[in-house]
């Protein structure tokens, strides 16, 4: 039986998605993967996990800054209430990491702020 502690997705050695290293991502013992991209890097989950729980398992803990002092972020709360998991997905800002499921071909990106530049001005 596998440890439900360690990463449900890894990034080495197996069919999958390739990401930017050349390495080919993988979701263990599960054939139904999706592939999305996070800033630009190809990574693999399985269908149906929130993308705060794909970034997790890829060891991707932060991908958010803060608008005053630009301190990183991630996941605090887990059920969409902090707003700490902010993402931009598929050019969307403020899309709540821990709420949003991964899809198959999503554009996930790091988000600055609240992710409305223009409103700051």
């Amino acid at each position: 039986m596998p440890n439900r502690s360690e990463p449900s997705v890894g990034t080495e050695g197996a069919k999958g998605a390739k990401d930017v290293e050349g390495t080919e991502a993988e979701v263990e013992g599960d054939t139904d993967v999706v592939r999305f991209t996070f800033d630009g890097r190809a990574l693999a989950a399985r269908r149906g996990q929130s993308i705060a729980g794909a970034l997790w398992g890829h060891g991707i803990v932060a991908w958010r800054t803060t608008r005053d002092g630009g301190r990183p972020r991630g996941a605090f709360c887990g059920m969409g209430v902090c707003f700490d998991c902010l993402v931009l997905v598929n050019g969307v800002p403020g899309r709540r990491a821990c709420l949003v499921r991964v899809s198959e071909g999503d554009a996930v990106a790091s988000q600055e702020g609240h992710g409305h530049g223009a409103l700051d001005s």
